[in-house]
Formats: C-alpha cells, sequence, structure tokens
C-alpha cells in the first residue's frame, strides 16, 4: 500500500516496481556538467566577465558562497524529509510515501533546486564561464530528462493526492 507523508493510504495505478525512469541519476548529470565546464575552460577559455578583484569580485565571492550554502541547505532538507519519510531518495527505486511537508511544502523538488544552487555557486567561485554556460542545456535536461518523467511517475503512482500537491506547490520555487 502506498501511503501519503501523513500515513494516509493514497491510490495507486502503478506497479510496486515501477520507477520514473529518467535518462541518469541526476547527481550524475550535474557532476557531468560540472567537468565539462572545468575542461571546456581549460581546452576553450573564455574571459570571466567580472574582474579578479575589487568590490565585483567581493560581492561575487560573497553570492557564490551564499549560493552553495543555501543549496546545501536545501539539498540536505530534501534529503532529510525523504528519509524522515521512509521513502528511497534515488529514483531508480519506487516511491514509497509523497513527500510533501517541510521544504517540500515550498519546492516540489528542492533536492534538485539545492544542486543547481551549489553548481551556479561553484560556476561563479571558480570563476568558470563554461560552468555556468552549461547551466542552460542541464536545466533543460533535467526539466525534461528527469523531472517531467518523475511527475509523470507520481502522478500514475499517487494519482488524484499528487496532482492536488502539484496544484498547490511549485515545482521549483
Amino acid at each position: 500500500m502506498v501511503k501519503d507523508h501523513l500515513g494516509q493510504a493514497v491510490g495507486q495505478t502503478g506497479a510496486d516496481c515501477d520507477t520514473a525512469g529518467v535518462i541518469a541519476r541526476p547527481p550524475l548529470l550535474f557532476l557531468a556538467a560540472l567537468l565539462l565546464g572545468f575542461a571546456s575552460d581549460h581546452l576553450l577559455p573564455l574571459a570571466f566577465p567580472v574582474p579578479g578583484t575589487g568590490l565585483a569580485h567581493g560581492v561575487s565571492v560573497v553570492v557564490a558562497g551564499s549560493l552553495i550554502l543555501i543549496g546545501l541547505a536545501a539539498f540536505g532538507a530534501g534529503i532529510r524529509n525523504f528519509t524522515c519519510a521512509d521513502t528511497p531518495v534515488p529514483g531508480t527505486r519506487p516511491t514509497r510515501v509523497l513527500v510533501t511537508r517541510g521544504v517540500h511544502g515550498w519546492s516540489r523538488n528542492p533536492i534538485y533546486l539545492g544542486m543547481f544552487l551549489v553548481y551556479g555557486g561553484i560556476g561563479l567561485a571558480a570563476r568558470s564561464p563554461w560552468i555556468l554556460i552549461l547551466l542552460l542545456p542541464l536545466a533543460l535536461t533535467m526539466r525534461y530528462g528527469v523531472v517531467a518523467r518523475e511527475e509523470a511517475y507520481l502522478e500514475r503512482r499517487f494519482g488524484m493526492a499528487y496532482r492536488d500537491y502539484k496544484a498547490r506547490v511549485r515545482r521549483w520555487l
């Protein structure tokens, strides 16, 4: 039986072994984009638009650090929610519970949002134009290759409970 975050049974049409069928594990997608960005910086260097010294540099360092810290907090809170609800974090295993409380009450994807914030913070901290440029293809890959598939899976798995949640909470922020 599948339950929501309050332990109440919810409708289910997919088999217990069904998964979202994402194109790749999201941490691997972020890592691949990060490594490709660093390699591109080395092979095809571009000038970073913020000078390496002065006030603008100081502001970019503060922004980068803030993005990383906020991203780690969102990521950690999302993982904690899944762990407390006793549902697996990896999308390669069936979801047991629809988590809608805590950080999942303001974003349906706080773990991915956290990964994006950390990724962007690393790009700024490393002064890497390529990492920041690759943010767009990474976002499109995540949106259509991961999130869209997970949303379809969760709708099959939890039915109206997920549709209600989707209507109440935004995908990102």
